[in-house]
Order: C-alpha cells, then sequence, then structure tokens
C-alpha cells in the first residue's frame, strides 16, 4: 500500500499530534459544509422575505449545486498537478463571503450570482483539505473519519444555526454567518505555512493509479448519496403526513438521522482499521435496506425514530472509507479523488431529489422513501466488485 505520509509515520496507528491535525481539518471542514447546508435552510427566507416564487428559489439552491459539484474534479486535477496548498483556506473564505453576502444584495440575480460563488468556494475546498488531511492521516482510516465527520456535522448544524437567526432578523441575518469562514480561512494559512516551514516533503507520487476500481467505487459513492440526499428531503413529511406526527417530532426525526451519520462517518473509520475498507464499505450497503425498512414498516411515531438513527448510521458508514479508499486506488491523484468522492458524486444525489419529488406528487412522502429501498442493493453489489487496495489484498 502506498503511503501518503513521510517515512516516519508508516504505521497504522496515527501519532497524537496527527490527531491535532486532524481535527483542525475536521473542523474546517465542518465549516465549510455548514454553508452548504445553509443553503437549503436560507431559501425558505428570501420566498417570504422577498417574494421568490417556487421556481426562483429553485433556481437559488441549482446555483449552489452547480458551483460545488461541477468544478471540483477540474479543481482536484489543478491541486495535483500544482500543489496548491492555499486552496482550501481560500476555498472556505469564498463559500462564506458569498453565503453571507447574498442576504445583503437586493436584486435576484446577484443572490444567484453570490450563491454560485459559495458552491465554487465549497468546491475549491474538498479536494485541497482532502489531499492535505489524507497526508496527515496517513494509513489510518480512523483518522480520515475524523476529517469526514466534520462535513456532516456542518450539515447537521445549519439549520440548528441559521433558523433562530432567520426568523429574528430575516435573510440579512445571513452576515452573521461570515466570521467563521474568515477565522477558519486564518488558521488554515497559519497552519499550512507552519507545515511547510517543518515538515518534510511528504511522498505522494509513487504508486499505480487503477481507474476501473474507482470508477465502480464513484458509484458506489453515487448511490449512496442518492439515498442519503433522498431521506434527508423527505422524512420530516414522512412523519407529518404519513405517521401524522407533530412537526417537533418530524424535526426530531431528521435530526436523528443526521446525528446518526455523523456517528456513522466516525463508526466506519475505526471498522475500517481493524476489518478492512472493502469489508467496511460493504458492511455499511448490507445494513442500509434492513435499516430503511423498519424506518417505512415500524409502527407509530416514536419507535421509528430508533431506525432514522440507524439509517443514518448505516448510510454513512462508508462515507471516509470512499474517501480514503478512492485516495488508494489514485496514489498519484489524491486530490483528484477527493473531488470526486467528497463533491462530485456526493452532489449527484442532490440532483437526483427533483426526481424523487415527483414520485412523492404522486405516492407521498412514504411512496419517494419506498423507492430508494431499490438503492442499497445497487450500491451493495457495486461493493462486492471492489478489490483491495495494492498491498492489502
Amino acid at each position: 500500500m502506498t503511503q501518503l505520509t513521510d517515512p516516519a509515520r508508516a504505521t497504522d496507528a496515527p501519532a497524537p499530534g496527527i490527531w491535532r491535525r486532524m481535527r483542525l481539518w475536521g473542523v474546517a471542514h465542518a465549516v465549510d459544509d455548514l454553508y452548504q447546508g445553509l443553503v437549503p435552510a436560507t431559501v425558505p427566507y428570501f420566498v417570504l422575505d422577498r417574494h421568490y416564487s417556487y421556481v426562483a428559489a429553485s433556481g437559488l439552491t441549482l446555483a449552489a449545486t452547480l458551483g460545488s459539484s461541477v468544478p471540483q474534479p477540474f479543481i482536484g486535477v489543478a491541486v495535483d498537478r500544482l500543489r496548491l496548498r492555499w486552496l482550501a483556506a481560500a476555498g472556505v473564505a469564498l463559500a462564506g463571503l458569498g453565503l453571507g453576502l447574498s442576504g445583503l444584495v437586493p436584486s435576484y440575480a446577484a443572490v444567484w450570482c453570490l450563491i454560485l460563488l459559495s458552491g465554487v468556494g465549497v468546491a475549491m475546498f474538498h479536494p485541497a483539505a482532502g489531499k492535505a488531511a489524507r497526508e496527515s492521516a496517513g494509513d489510518s482510516a480512523a483518522a480520515m473519519s475524523v476529517f469526514a465527520a466534520g462535513g456532516s456535522v456542518g450539515f447537521f448544524l445549519a439549520p440548528a444555526l441559521a433558523t433562530p437567526a432567520l426568523i429574528a432578523w430575516g435573510v440579512g441575518s445571513t452576515a452573521l454567518f461570515i466570521p467563521p469562514a474568515v477565522l477558519t480561512a486564518y488558521a488554515l494559512t497559519r497552519h499550512q505555512r507552519r507545515r511547510q516551514a517543518t515538515a518534510p516533503k511528504a511522498a505522494v507520487d509513487a504508486g499505480t493509479d487503477r481507474w476501473r476500481p474507482f470508477a465502480l467505487l464513484t458509484g458506489v459513492e453515487v448511490v449512496r448519496s442518492v439515498a442519503f440526499f433522498g431521506v434527508n428531503t423527505f422524512i420530516e413529511l414522512y412523519w407529518i403526513r404519513h405517521l401524522h406526527a407533530s412537526r417537533a417530532l418530524a424535526g426530531a426525526a431528521l435530526t436523528l438521522f443526521l446525528a446518526g451519520g455523523v456517528a456513522g462517518t466516525l463508526l466506519g473509520g475505526r471498522l475500517a482499521d481493524r476489518l478492512g475498507m472493502v469489508r467496511t464499505v460493504r458492511i455499511g450497503g448490507a445494513l442500509v435496506l434492513p435499516t430503511l425498512a423498519g424506518l417505512l414498516l415500524t409502527p407509530g411515531s416514536v419507535v421509528p425514530l430508533l431506525f432514522a438513527v440507524l439509517t443514518g448510521l448505516s448510510l454513512n458508514l462508508p462515507f471516509a472509507v470512499l474517501v480514503k479508499l478512492g485516495q488508494d486506488y489514485l496514489p498519484t491523484r489524491p486530490g483528484t479523488a477527493a473531488g470526486v468522492t467528497l463533491g462530485l458524486a456526493v452532489s449527484v444525489g442532490g440532483l437526483i431529489a427533483p426526481l424523487l419529488g415527483l414520485v412523492a406528487d404522486a405516492h407521498g412522502p412514504r411512496g419517494a422513501l419506498a423507492v430508494l429501498c431499490v438503492v442499497p442493493p445497487i450500491a451493495l453489489g457495486l461493493a462486492l466488485m471492489l478489490p483491495e487496495p495494492e498491498g492489502r489484498a
């Protein structure tokens, strides 16, 4: 297996200093993905405060998705070829400034462009941060899971932080979210300068790229993303319209689903260090169908909350592993691998969500969730074809 760190760290157990660096990258990832989560949280308030139509509102979501998904593979290639270490700090700063200023400008065109730029900032962050985090994590999937879990935490916190501010001060309160981006960019810039001055050059260009396994892995990530975004979109409506629960209980279901996702990301890294990365991906794929079926078939509105947690956990169990495994399949292109697994493949799930909306219009939110039951077998089938990384077979 090709190491992406210096030879002094050629062990599976990360040193204490590595955990400190991984916590920094995990926090930075949380701040960066906070701005992705803030877009769906703020769009309803643009409708209420600015009287945007539903089409205009969906256009804002499209701007964020296009900005964050399409450029990431190309930025990943640039990161691998040009070693743009400053790009992660610049990306999180742009993500925060774009989203933060969007509530202050008057015209729809300006709002759309700022949200697009915020998405581009997210796209700039992931490949550079994914490469740097891998250099710090070495061969530890558990350490890499700290970085990956940061993104889940950002999504989790976005509605909880944004909703009270938006209710109190309207869309202009988006400006309150600029400081975290600026502070994070400053911390990353200092960290990168220190590392560049003191750390030996990492050996990142050895090994043979294996594109066929990487394509299979990308397929696993795409179908996992479709299921995750589908449940994330319709779980509250399922509790309200099918289980006839209160909005508070529906919000609790979404919260528990996202919390399960954070726990699953961290647990997946631990399991991968003990059982192997490919086996962990397969375990996650095998667990999704029974947990999702339990969510749909369990009676009542309280007991299914347990399956909301378990569904989030099983869907995110392979997340950090897929990021690391992608970089193992493309050892000479860790930035490109991170751009695809963290960016493009994840964003496809958001692009598929409108199709599930058509199903929900015809058959209700339970119908949309039932359709998602065909996804886990596809992910498991692709995972069964994944080979072990070189040196791990």
